[in-house]
């Protein structure tokens, strides 16, 4: 009898629900690249791989909340903050004087040279005189892939509100569209098929829609236990189906494949 394989690893990822209540409360989403290998053309919240320079020590003069926190949930923190720059060229962060970072828009150039790595987000950041807020984000949620699935995410999902003095624009590179979108919208849309939404992201912006506000959704993520959510891939006379736990906080949960 032949063994089974072996699960990959699950990569550290970290993805932000970046949220607004003008003119009515809404998510900012981004639409993956269709030439992208993960997620082609999907309606995604802005998020990738946690990176080696997330870790720089030298980011503790660099943020606020830096004690507060173990050092993987640190770097998977400043990982979520870097990717929504990335993507939607949004510095989620105070000045030195503790106010809300303001800016105009970042150059795409430097949005995609950190990216590429050839820029480090560390020394845009200092360059640009801002401090990240760490506690400014709120975990919402956590996703580890199925062992059966070849490309596999431990993903930290977090919650903020969105600076109301930066505007979202698209890197065209990863994200070829930035949009604001209520959450009920964006569900309606994707069981529309008008949007192509990931199973995950389906399931978060479930929970999210059960929220009235920015403020409410926030607050909900904190009261919140954190259940990391592990589906499962069962096989049922209907075929091969995705299974939540009921204990992860989406309910019943049985979507087949």
């Amino acid at each position: 009898m032949s063994e089974s394989p072996v699960p990959v690893a699950a990569r550290p990822a970290a993805t932000i629900l970046l949220l607004r209540d003008e003119p009515v409360f809404q998510v900012l989403m981004v639409r993956r690249h269709h030439e992208i290998e993960f997620a082609t053309g999907a309606l995604v919240f802005p998020g990738g791989k946690s990176h080696g320079d997330d870790h720089d020590p030298r980011w503790a003069d660099h943020v606020t909340g830096w004690e507060s926190f173990e050092p993987e949930d640190r770097a998977l923190r400043i990982a979520a903050t870097r990717e929504v720059f990335e993507e939607a060229g949004i510095l989620l962060a105070n000045d030195r004087d503790g106010a809300p970072f303001a800016c105009e828009a970042f150059d795409l150039g430097l949005r995609q040279a950190v990216d590429q790595g050839g820029t480090p987000f560390l020394d845009v950041v200092r360059e640009a005189g801002a401090v990240l807020d760490l506690d400014a984000l709120v975990t919402f949620a956590r996703w580890i892939t199925p062992a059966t699935v070849s490309k596999r995410f431990d993903t930290r999902f977090y919650v903020a509100r969105a600076p109301t003095d930066q505007l979202a624009v698209c890197d065209g590179r990863e994200a070829v569209d930035a949009e604001w979108i209520a959450p009920s919208e964006a569900l309606r849309l994707g069981k529309l098929r008008e949007r192509k939404i990931m199973f995950p992201t389906k399931m978060n912006l479930g929970l999210l829609a059960e929220a009235s506000s920015a403020t409410d959704a926030v607050e909900r993520a904190r009261a919140r236990p954190l259940v990391t959510v592990r589906p499962t891939v069962e096989q049922r006379p209907s075929g091969r189906t995705l299974v939540l736990p009921p204990e992860a906080g989406y309910g019943a949960v049985e979507e087949l494949l």
